[in-house]
């Protein structure tokens, strides 16, 4: 069975050099007693802490993506159509349902989260293109100035004519205007995102008076308008951890009011967190400040979220040397579409329209009469002061 391969044979599928990389977590302090390392089926579940389940959760990552899983995954991914994980439920049939040409991933999150550097990884990954970078990152002080991030953009990580879905990566949310950020998040989800859509708060128009017109003079009218089927919300687990060792709970309290915003209420589960940088922290930080970041926003540690590297200290993108991280945003990109082609709805039907037609009529013509009434109430008023 797989689940009872030794794991010492997926560290020799992996290579010798594996152990500071993909296989990160096994140095961390008693490790042996913490994780099984064959994966037993039979036990109890319920006595884990939560650094078994991340233990576990990160051997099991482990063993698929040495045992083919990678490969597997890639190829379900690049055969995959909107609409093809869809399963019967409610008693509608697929024809039925509104399903569009493309599901559509957003990633969100705040400066500096690696939102690019992730979607360049998934270039990488999926699209087999190497150290070519698609999408550019910007730092919060230079997104403006240079115009970088102020756009959305439509990625086709599969680079495919026939891709199933497309990612979209959006401008870095500042920790100082988490409502600005979440009230843009807000008309995404309601009115749906193109590609080349320009994205400027409140204060933004000072900053970009200086900047030529034709700078800003994309236009998003040509490009379809999406609508977002599933959020990957993208956390800087390095900053977030440092930060709360310092006493400042600022990153994190921002991340669980991103996280928990009734903007993305409208799917049937919680969004998938992504949390990248945690090779810049120590292997017992890197743990805890994934269990602190989940203790916080309520979910579990090892249903959901994925410790993907963007990127090594050398400046590659991490999949030319670790295949567990391949695999996990391989895995993070299933989950999305399973989550997507589960929560389209019906098509509308004529009767539908017929409603929505109707109350929009009821509404004018009660808007007409009101407007009437203060019209005929001025002239009274007026006619009572002549007299």
């Amino acid at each position: 069975m797989k689940n009872q391969i030794s794991l010492n044979n997926v560290e020799d599928n992996f290579g010798p050099y594996s152990l500071p990389g993909c296989l990160w977590w096994r140095m961390a302090a008693k490790f042996e007693e913490c994780a099984n390392f064959k994966l037993e089926m039979h036990i109890d579940l319920s006595k884990l802490t939560p650094r078994h389940r991340v233990l576990r959760e990160l051997e099991r990552l482990a063993l698929i993506a040495s045992d083919g899983g990678l490969d597997e995954l890639r190829h379900k991914l690049f055969n995959y159509r909107s609409g093809d994980l869809w399963v019967p439920t409610g008693g509608v049939e697929k024809e039925n349902l509104d399903i569009p040409p493309l599901n559509t991933i957003l990633l969100v999150g705040f400066h500096n989260a690696g939102k690019s550097s992730l979607v360049n990884l998934m270039y990488s990954v999926l699209g087999r293109s190497g150290l070519i970078p698609f999408a550019q990152t910007s730092s919060p002080a230079s997104s403006v100035s240079n115009n970088t991030g102020l756009f959305m953009e439509e990625h086709n990580v599969l680079r495919s004519m026939r891709n199933g879905f497309c990612v979209y990566d959006t401008r870095g949310f500042d920790y100082d205007r988490v409502d600005d950020g979440i009230e843009e998040l807000s008309e995404w989800m309601t009115d749906g995102v193109c590609h080349n859509q320009l994205c400027l708060w409140a204060g933004d128009d000072m900053l970009i008076k200086d900047e030529p017109d034709s700078s800003l003079s994309r236009s998003s009218s040509m490009f379809a308008t999406r609508r977002v089927n599933c959020v990957m919300v993208v956390a800087n687990v390095a900053e977030i951890h440092k930060a709360l060792k310092a006493c400042d709970k600022q990153p994190l309290d921002a991340l669980r009011q991103l996280f928990t915003s009734s903007s993305l209420k409208k799917f049937n589960e919680n969004p998938i967190l992504i949390l990248t940088h945690g090779d810049k922290l120590s292997t017992e930080d890197r743990i805890e400040g994934r269990i602190k970041i989940c203790e916080h926003l309520g979910i579990s540690e090892a249903a959901g979220v994925y410790d993907i590297v963007c990127l090594t200290e050398y400046g590659f993108l991490a999949d030319e040397f670790d295949s567990v991280t391949a695999y996990a945003l391989s895995e993070a990109v299933y989950r999305a579409l399973l989550i997507s082609d589960r929560d389209h709805l019906p098509k509308k039907k004529l009767q539908d329209w017929g409603l929505l037609v109707l109350s929009w009529l009821m509404c004018s013509i009660a808007g007409l009469f009101a407007f009437l009434a203060r019209i005929f109430s001025t002239l009274s008023q007026m006619n009572k002061m002549k007299l």
